[in-house]
């Protein structure tokens, strides 16, 4: 559960956007939309690697 605090006489949207950005941190929304549909752990592991060598290739060519 959420909690955001609240001071004395602030306004409701900014308690909003606090919660908001909170949410979005905790990472359930996105947990929510992968386990939506299973996906093998071997693809899994493949998608990992590929995007470890895109980052890789990136840092190498910032060089």
């Amino acid at each position: 559960m959420l909690i955001v605090p609240l001071k004395e006489g602030e306004n409701i949207e900014r308690a909003l956007k606090k919660y908001k950005k909170k949410f979005e941190r905790t990472g359930i929304l996105k947990e929510l939309r992968s386990r939506q549909h299973f996906t093998k752990p071997s693809v899994e592991n493949r998608q990992m690697k590929l995007k470890a060598a895109y980052i890789e290739k990136l840092k190498r060519e910032e060089m």
